[in-house]
């Protein structure tokens, strides 16, 4: 157990540093882009008048920039955990709302944003996924 903490709370190396903040910087931004979308369907498209879904989105709004606020004060593995769940729980939100509905609402692919959110959800996942790979590849080394 004590060393699950002590792998959580690795950074990478000086050497691999650069490249691991960009990853940071790039997943971070990922979640920021879904944050804003899921704002604009809140605010301007009338998705705040859809019962129980409507206050979900401003949730994954306010969490996404906290998470991503998180992301880039800290940069260390538990970060890159937490930005890849929370990417992947938004994702699964809107696959399960497209296939089959969630919570009462059925969404559509062709819904506003729905294929760039789906892309930068995906995206997110994918980056995160890498820098997890740097540094626990990094911390093998040690």
């Amino acid at each position: 157990m004590k060393m699950l903490i002590e792998l959580l709370r690795r950074r990478s190396m000086p050497g691999q540093r650069s490249a691991t903040n960009v990853v940071f910087l790039l997943g971070a931004a990922g979640l920021l882009v879904t944050s804003y979308i899921h704002f604009h369907l809140w605010h301007d498209e009338g998705y705040r008048h859809i019962p129980t879904i409507g206050w979900l989105f401003l949730l994954q709004v306010i969490s996404g920039v906290l998470i991503a606020l998180l992301i880039l004060a800290f940069r260390e593995l538990w970060t890159a955990v937490i930005g890849a769940g929370f990417a992947a729980s938004t994702l699964v939100g809107f696959l399960l709302s497209v296939t089959r509905g969630f919570l009462g609402f059925r969404d559509s692919w062709f819904a506003p944003f729905a294929k760039e959110a789906f892309g930068f959800e995906v995206g997110s996942i994918l980056v995160f996924a890498l820098a997890i790979v740097l540094i626990v590849r990094t911390s093998a080394r040690d």
